[in-house]
C-alpha cells in the first residue's frame, strides 16, 4: 500500500468516522469532512484526493448531489467515489453507480472489507492513470510521426512492405518453396489489378489505393501454412482425401489468423478485409466447386478471384517435388480453359492481355 494515497472522508456521524480512520489511516493519507460543502472544498486541493469515500445523508446536501458536482468538474471527474450508506436498496445502489460512483459499501463498515474495497479502487486507478499516460505517449507519437510524414512516408511504406512480405514468407518456406513464389505472385496480381481496374466494371467503383492494396496484401494468401502438419504439407505424393481435407484447412486457419491480429491491435478496416479474403478464399471456383465455402460467381471477393489466376498459373510454371515445371504456353492455355469454371472470366481476359508481361515476371524472379 502506498502512504502518499490520500483518502477524503466524508460522514457526518464520528463514529463511522472514527472507525474509518483508524482502519486507513495506518496505510493512507485522510482528510475528513462532515458536510458535502465541505466535501467539495477538500476535494479540489492539491494534491487532489486519490479516492472519496462519500456518505449518502449529510445534513447540508445528499451524497449524490457532492457525487454530482464532482463528476461535474474536470478537476475532481476522475477521482473514484465509494458510497457508504446504511441503506442497501438496490435503486438507491442503482443510482449511485449511475452517478458515477465505482462501488457501494454498506454500513456499519467492516474494517477489512473497506479496506479491500480501496486497495482494489486505488489500483484500478492507477492501472488507468497508466493506460492514459501510455496513450499520451502514443499520441505524442503518432503527432511527431504526422508531422513528418511527407519526409518519411516512402520509408514507413517500404517498411510495412517488407513486414508482409517477410510473413509471407514464413508459409512458403516451409511449403519448400522459395521467397521467389511470393514475389512472383504479387507481381501477377498487380498486373491483372491494374489491368482489371481499367475496364468499364470496375473504373468507376474502386479507388487505385484499393487496388494497391490486393496486390500488396497478396503474399499472405498461404500465410494459414504455418498451422499445416510436416506430414502433409511436405509430402512428396498425392494426397489421400483426408490428408486433402486438412490442408484446405489453410486458408480457415489464413483467416483465423489475420482476424485475431486485427482485434489484438484494434485496427478494423481495408487492411485486414482484404487480407482475410485473399487468405480464406484464393481457393474458391467460379463454377462454384473451390472451398472452404463453395462460393461461385462474383460471390467470391475479387481480391480472392484475382489471387486464384496468380496462384494457379505460379503453380503451373513452378517445379514441385511431385511434377515437373510447365512451360509458360502450356499454363496460358490451361488458364484460359479454365474461364467460366475455375476462375473469373474477366480476370482470364487480363490474364490474356497480359501474358507476355507474365513470362517476364516468372524469368525476373526465377527459382533457378
Amino acid at each position: 500500500m502506498d502512504p502518499r494515497r490520500n483518502i477524503l472522508l466524508v460522514d457526518d456521524d464520528p463514529v463511522v468516522l472514527e472507525v474509518i480512520n483508524e482502519c486507513l489511516q495506518p496505510y493512507y493519507q485522510t482528510r475528513i469532512a462532515m458536510r458535502g460543502a465541505k466535501a467539495l472544498e477538500l476535494a479540489r486541493l492539491h494534491p487532489l484526493p486519490d479516492l472519496v469515500l462519500l456518505d449518502v445523508d449529510l445534513p447540508d446536501m445528499q451524497g449524490y448531489e457532492v457525487c454530482t458536482e464532482l463528476k461535474n468538474d474536470p478537476l475532481s471527474a476522475q477521482i473514484p467515489v465509494i458510497f457508504l450508506s446504511s441503506h442497501s436498496d438496490v435503486g438507491d445502489i442503482t443510482r449511485g453507480l449511475g452517478l458515477g460512483a465505482v462501488d457501494y459499501v454498506t454500513k456499519p463498515v467492516a474494517p477489512p472489507i473497506l479496506l479491500a474495497r480501496v486497495q482494489t479502487h486505488l489500483r484500478l486507478r492507477e492501472a488507468r492513470d497508466l493506460l492514459q499516460d501510455q496513450n499520451a505517449h502514443l499520441e505524442h507519437l503518432v503527432s511527431k510521426r504526422t508531422r513528418d510524414l511527407e519526409t518519411k512516408t516512402t520509408e514507413l511504406q517500404s517498411s510495412q512492405d517488407l513486414t508482409i512480405v517477410a510473413l509471407g514468407s514464413i508459409a512458403e518456406t516451409r511449403d519448400n518453396e522459395t521467397g521467389n513464389h511470393i514475389h512472383r505472385t504479387r507481381a501477377y496480381v498487380e498486373v491483372l489489378a491494374r489491368l482489371l481496374g481499367k475496364t468499364a466494371k470496375f473504373s468507376a467503383i474502386a479507388r487505385t489505393k484499393d487496388w494497391e492494396m490486393i496486390w500488396k496484401f497478396a503474399p499472405l494468401h498461404d500465410i494459414g501454412k504455418v498451422g499445416i502438419p510436416d506430414s502433409i504439407l511436405l509430402k512428396p505424393g498425392s494426397l489421400t482425401a483426408e490428408e486433402f481435407n486438412v490442408m484446405k484447412r489453410h486458408t480457415v486457419l489464413g483467416r483465423d489468423a489475420l482476424r485475431l491480429a486485427e482485434d489484438r491491435v484494434d485496427m478494423y478496416g481495408a487492411f485486414f478485409r482484404i487480407a482475410m479474403e485473399i487468405a480464406y478464399s484464393h481457393h474458391e471456383r467460379w463454377n462454384g466447386s473451390g472451398y472452404p465455402e463453395g462460393l461461385s460467381g462474383e460471390a467470391i471477393p475479387l481480391a480472392a478471384r484475382l489471387m486464384a489466376v496468380a496462384d494457379v498459373y505460379d503453380a503451373l510454371i513452378s517445379k514441385r517435388v511431385y511434377k515437373e515445371a510447365m512451360p509458360h504456353e502450356t499454363a496460358v492455355d490451361i488458364i484460359c480453359g479454365e474461364s467460366g469454371k475455375h476462375f473469373d472470366p474477366r480476370v482470364v481476359d487480363c490474364f490474356i492481355e497480359a501474358a507476355d508481361e507474365f513470362r517476364i515476371i516468372a524469368s525476373r524472379f526465377s527459382d533457378t
